[in-house]
Formats: structure tokens, C-alpha cells, sequence
């Protein structure tokens, strides 16, 4: 059986994993101050958008992702074809409408597949399933990562579906801003009164950094950590303690709201780079999704993992 995978440009893995597991990208506009962005997961642009971004400073953003009837166009037109069973894993459907209309189109796609599979001489029924990630970012590229890894080991549509599962209880992601700006306006045009004046503003004067967790489809402030530098590498040593415990899952991604070269200079990324050969851990390090960028800004880090132990940080 030919076992496709789908996810939408929130999801954190680097172009290469995505091209070389011909992992199928749904993508999300970004309408700012200075033009349209559509984010398909190219590093180049990503970058650029980015550099962009850094330059002008606090600006208005507007996601927009693919409707219902985009998804069915894609499927109907093309992977229906390719696919005999398609695994669909969205971004958490608390932050997007993505998981909505994904669903939503799949019972179009699977009313209509049909005749076009006929046609083609395709006599076996198609099988779509989507999936709500409970995750964002780093932590949606990790699930993503990990159906990936067991569709190329050939697991049984079973055997993935009990690890996404799984997963969905498991997987933490954890997301660090470098600067306050951009978080506390997006808040504010939302509505979200989490990121307030006042701890804004002491946030900015004694460079106090918010700690936002992603778990079990909910994202919720974790902690604060006094200075960037100081809370990537807590961020990344806590990354290792689970490593060092056991995870999960055989996987680690890393993303930067940038180039992530910044990243790879990093002693603390360097430390978790050894502890995940030791323990035969893949580290993924990619460009963050540019959906998390206009929320958070420039030069933020995530991280995630997978482990049964919830994590804390000190």
C-alpha cells in the first residue's frame, strides 16, 4: 500500500526530511504590512520573511489557511492518485481552523474519489485519515516526523495510528520568544490579555522571557527565565534530561525564528547534539514556521520531545 502523508506549514522539519519522505505541505498566507507571504516550508524564503520581519519591527499580520475546498481540489486532483491511504496531521485545532477543514473536506474526498481512481484503473478503495496533532511547531513537526519514520519501515496503518495516539498524550513543545513586541501585539489584536502592560513592560526592562508550553492540544505559559541566552540552554538541557531518561519517541526537533545557523553556534545546541547521537536520538533543526513568527517574532527558539514523564522547568 502507498501511504502518503499530509501536513499543514506550521509543522517544523527541515525541506530535505519533507521532500525526502515526500511529505505533502498545505499551505498558509500571511497577509503583513508589506505584502502577501505564502509559507510552503521554503528555508530561502522562510529566511527571508524573517529578515523582513526583524527590520520593521512590531507589525499586524493575518493568517489565512487552505479552505475545505482547496484540500479537496488537492486530493481529487492529484493525491488520490498517487496515494492509496493518506495520513493527514494538522496543526492543534485549539490554535487553527486547519483540523476543521481538513475534516470537513474528507468527506467530500471520500464521497467523490471514486470514478477519478477508475478512471486511472485504480480499483482499491482510498483511505484518508486525519488526525488533530494536539501539537504546534516544533512539537507538530515531531509527530510528523515520527509517522514518517514508521511509514518508511513499513508499520501497518494500525501501528501508526496507536503512535499518533500516543503522541497526542506526549509530546511537549516548548517556545521561547527573543523579543516581547511582536507577542504582546498579537495578543492584544486577539484579544488575549495573557501578555499584559505591566509584565510586558518588566519583561522588556529586566529581559524576562516567557516560556510557552505546547501539550495535550492546549498552549499555556510555562514559566519565565531571566534573559534569552539563559533559557535556550535551560530549554535544551531539560531537552537532554529526557533524552537521558528515555523518550518516547526517537525524536528531537529544534526550529529558530531565522537562520538556524544562529542556532548550530549555540554550545547548548551543540550539547544536545551529542546526548541525541549518544542515545540514537535524530535531531531535526529547521526554520520556525513563519505562522509562529508573526505571533512571536523574530530570533524565537522551540523545541520538543516526546517522553511519559510531563516536563518541568526550574
Amino acid at each position: 500500500m502507498r501511504i502518503g502523508l499530509v501536513t499543514d506549514s506550521c509543522c517544523d522539519l527541515p525541506r530535505d526530511f519533507l521532500n525526502r519522505h515526500r511529505i505533502v505541505i498545505l499551505p498558509i498566507t500571511i497577509q503583513g504590512n508589506d505584502g502577501t507571504f505564502i509559507d510552503q516550508r521554503d528555508p530561502a524564503a522562510t529566511r527571508d520573511f524573517y529578515r523582513r520581519q526583524a527590520a520593521q519591527g512590531v507589525a499586524d499580520f493575518e493568517s489565512q489557511p487552505y479552505s475545505a475546498e482547496q484540500i479537496k481540489e488537492l486530493f481529487l486532483s492529484k493525491l488520490i492518485l498517487e496515494f492509496d491511504m493518506v495520513f493527514c496531521l494538522t496543526v492543534m485545532k485549539s490554535r487553527s481552523q486547519i483540523y476543521n477543514h481538513a475534516t470537513q473536506a474528507a468527506r467530500a474526498i471520500l464521497t467523490e474519489y471514486r470514478p477519478i481512481r477508475e478512471q486511472a484503473n485504480m480499483m482499491k478503495p482510498f483511505v484518508l485519515r486525519v488526525f488533530d496533532s494536539g501539537s504546534i511547531f516544533a512539537s507538530q513537526g515531531l509527530v510528523v516526523a515520527e509517522v514518517a519514520r514508521l511509514i518508511s519501515q513499513d508499520a501497518t496503518c494500525s501501528e501508526i495510528t496507536k503512535h499518533i495516539e500516543r503522541l497526542a498524550n506526549t509530546a511537549q513543545g516548548f517556545l521561547m520568544p527573543a523579543n516581547l513586541g511582536q507577542l504582546r501585539h498579537q495578543a492584544r489584536r486577539k484579544g488575549d490579555k495573557s501578555v499584559g502592560f505591566l509584565s510586558y513592560a518588566l519583561g522588556s526592562a529586566l529581559d524576562i522571557k516567557p516560556v510557552i508550553r505546547a501539550f495535550q492540544g492546549e498552549t499555556t505559559p510555562l514559566s519565565r527565565v531571566n534573559g534569552f541566552a539563559a533559557g535556550v540552554d535551560k530549554l535544551f538541557s531539560l531537552a537532554i534530561e529526557h533524552i537521558q531518561r528515555g523518550l518516547v519517541a526517537p525524536t528531537v526537533c529544534v526550529s529558530y525564528g531565522g537562520d538556524p545557523a544562529v542556532v548550530t553556534d549555540m554550545l547548548a545546541y551543540q550539547r544536545l547534539k551529542q546526548a541525541a547521537k549518544q542515545h540514537n536520538v535524530q535531531l531535526l533543526l529547521c526554520e520556525m514556521s513563519t505562522t509562529a513568527g508573526v505571533n512571536i517574532g523574530a530570533g524565537g527558539v522551540a523545541i520538543a520531545f516526546a517522553s511519559e514523564t510531563v516536563a518541568v522547568l526550574d
